[in-house]
């Protein structure tokens, strides 16, 4: 499985971010996907993920009634919308995908929340 995130970029405080995760490989289908975000001189933090079996999500407090996340299985793309943003959303944002003991990491995108 094989993830590439992009919609990265540079917004002001109160703006919107799409970011998006194309994912690949043969069984994609099955994996739980999710994004991740690390901030400088932070850990990373789960903070939304789409359930494989029934599309069940889940966000973090931090981002809950902000963020939405989605997934089209036709495109193979997994999206996180983010609305209302806050300077302390800036972190690289990376989308992630297990299944049992399988896991996969793709290559942050970074997003600045500034004025």
């Amino acid at each position: 499985v094989q993830l590439q995130a992009s919609g990265g970029g540079l917004v002001q405080p109160g703006g919107s971010l799409r970011l998006s995760c194309l994912v690949s490989g043969a069984t994609w289908n099955v994996y739980d996907i999710a994004w991740f975000r690390q901030a400088p001189g932070k850990e990373r933090e789960g903070i939304s993920c789409i359930r494989n079996s029934d599309s069940t999500t889940y966000h973090a407090e931090s981002v809950k009634g902000r963020f939405t996340i989605s997934r089209d299985r036709d495109k193979n793309m997994v999206y996180l919308q983010m609305n209302s943003l806050k300077s302390e959303d800036t972190a690289i944002y990376f989308c992630y995908a297990r299944s049992g003991s399988n896991k996969y990491w793709g290559q942050g995108t970074q997003v600045t929340v500034s004025s």
